[in-house]
């Protein structure tokens, strides 16, 4: 019988930050897998186009300042599957091409820790013609160590003060997922809290998801007078914290701080972040917050500390932004680290309009309560919130039954609409190792809409990315197409195809007597 094993660590350096790097390198992109790790809320096209709204108005921003011949580099931190910088570079591209105004010139870094990452982006498909335009390159960047950037398709390298723009930095569920501090805060002094860490003695046999599940945390306080010297360079924070809170736990983010003041180094004019996380960045919020729970989901997540962040740069002249109401499941915060932030007035109203009056949150909210009610939502009402969320490929999916349902009683116009909406969301579409395949359900809503040849178009896509032996049904189905399109060679070389693999096939054979005149 195995027997489990104790060890103390300072919460920043217990095993838990090596498992989740372990985690990520082990996997790779599977880690987002049919969201072992969740990734839609910050991942899908809606949160894409605010994020490439608010990137634009920088963009103008820096054009009505003067600064045109300068690219301005937009470095994502933590970058994981990519489907989130494509939707972003994707929307930017399309928004700088209908403007048609003078602009700086931009390049997006994807930036991760697992060089696994790097090597599959660099390979995707979807992000080619963007790499071929110059629009986009790629890092292996260590959060908690690295003070440059090894760019891998153009081979140059960032360093200190070589960015003439300020650096767009862009952190979404990255502050959390990063060592942290905690510490706690009771009668006015600061203790360390120390994490108690039991695992079984067969620990490294196993996976770092595996062992993760398996470990158990506790607590124990020790002082820290550190915090409560002067020469702290988060001291002002931290007396706040003195002073306001009392029976608090804290996580405290000394290495995000500090990840962020090695980017500024990056650039002689500062930079600009936005970031997006499950966490606060109002002070009553951690009022007798007690200790962090593990939340475990393939790797695991705290939540963000917000306020220090805001606190810490607000001290050293940023201005931020972030949403009057309360966020819901999605925190996003603009920083302004530049000089005069107020003069950014494009990215601000941007900032308005695309979070704080109706943003990502608002939106994911929204879509939580629709994914319970498909099935009584008409084909105006799905319309509208496909729309809403920039043609998402997911929504799709879960929706294809509900639209095949209703389209006996849709006219003409929103079987148009239905068109449409499918070539807009083929178009911003970012494969993934995922359970569905999205031409087939396209192929097959246009097939029932007798729009032939769009319906053969992505038939045949489907076929050609599945690797499984192909269904009658849709060899059938790409007769007719074909049929309809004249193209009667090969309706019958589809036709025979789908009777290899059914024989019985009763329209199948039907359609073959049709065509050749065969019993």
């Amino acid at each position: 019988m195995s027997e489990n094993r104790q060890q103390r660590f300072r919460f920043s350096e217990a095993p838990i930050w090596d498992l989740q790097r372990m985690y990520y390198e082990e996997l790779g992109l599977k880690a987002w897998n049919n969201d072992q790790v969740p990734q839609y809320i910050t991942s899908n096209p809606m949160i894409g186009t605010a994020y490439a709204e608010m990137i634009f108005g920088f963009l103008q921003d820096r054009a009505g300042k003067g600064h045109i011949s300068e690219p301005v580099t937009i470095l994502e931190l933590g970058a994981g599957a990519g489907r989130f910088a494509f939707h972003v570079i994707h929307q930017l591209c399309e928004m700088r091409d209908y403007a048609g105004i003078p602009l700086p010139p931009f390049r997006y870094v994807m930036t991760d820790l697992p060089i696994k990452n790097v090597t599959s982006w660099e390979q995707h498909p979807a992000l080619q013609s963007y790499i071929k335009q110059g629009l986009l390159d790629f890092a292996r960047f260590d959060a908690v160590n690295d003070t440059e950037l090894n760019l891998t398709v153009s081979g140059t390298t960032i360093r200190q003060g070589d960015l003439k723009q300020p650096l767009l930095i862009i952190a979404n569920y990255f502050f959390d997922g990063i060592p942290q501090e905690l510490i706690y805060v009771g009668e006015g002094h600061i203790f360390d809290c120390d994490v108690i860490v039991e695992t079984p003695d067969t620990s490294e046999k196993l996976t770092a998801s595996e062992a993760l599940q398996q470990m158990k945390l506790e607590y124990e306080y020790r002082r820290a007078p550190e915090y409560e010297e002067e020469s702290y360079p988060y001291r002002d924070v931290i007396a706040l914290y003195q002073q306001e809170l009392e029976d608090s736990h804290i996580l405290f983010p000394v290495a995000g701080l500090t990840c962020l003041e090695r980017l500024n180094q990056l650039s002689e004019a500062g930079f600009m972040l936005i970031t997006a996380d499950k966490g606060d960045h109002r002070l009553d919020n951690f009022k007798f917050a007690e200790p962090p729970e593990l939340i475990i989901h393939g790797s695991f997540s705290f939540t963000a500390n917000f306020h220090a962040i805001q606190h810490v740069l607000e001290e050293r002249g940023a201005h931020t932004l972030f949403t009057t109401h309360h966020y819901k499941n999605l925190n996003i915060g603009c920083f302004f680290m530049m000089e005069a932030p107020m003069s950014y007035t494009n990215t601000r109203l941007a900032y308005r309009s695309f979070i704080e009056r109706f943003g990502p949150d608002d939106f994911f909210s929204m879509k939580e309560w629709v994914d319970l009610h498909l099935d009584t939502m008409g084909m105006q009402q799905i319309l509208a919130f496909w729309r809403l969320g920039g043609y998402d490929a997911e929504f799709f999916i879960q929706t294809a039954k509900q639209i095949s349902v209703l389209l006996p009683e849709a006219n003409d116009e929103e079987m148009l609409d239905i068109q449409r909406g499918i070539h807009k969301m083929w178009s911003a579409y970012y494969i993934m190792e995922q359970r569905y395949d999205l031409a087939l359900d396209a192929g097959l809503l246009l097939f029932e809409m007798d729009m032939y040849e769009d319906s053969k178009h992505f038939l045949e896509a489907s076929l050609e990315a599945d690797e499984d032996e192909p269904v009658p049904t849709v060899l059938y189905c790409l007769a007719i197409c074909s049929y309809e399109l004249d193209q009667l060679d090969l309706a019958i070389a589809y036709t025979r195809e789908a009777l290899v693999l059914e024989p019985d096939h009763v329209e199948a054979l039907d359609l073959l007597r049709a065509l050749t005149g065969e019993n």
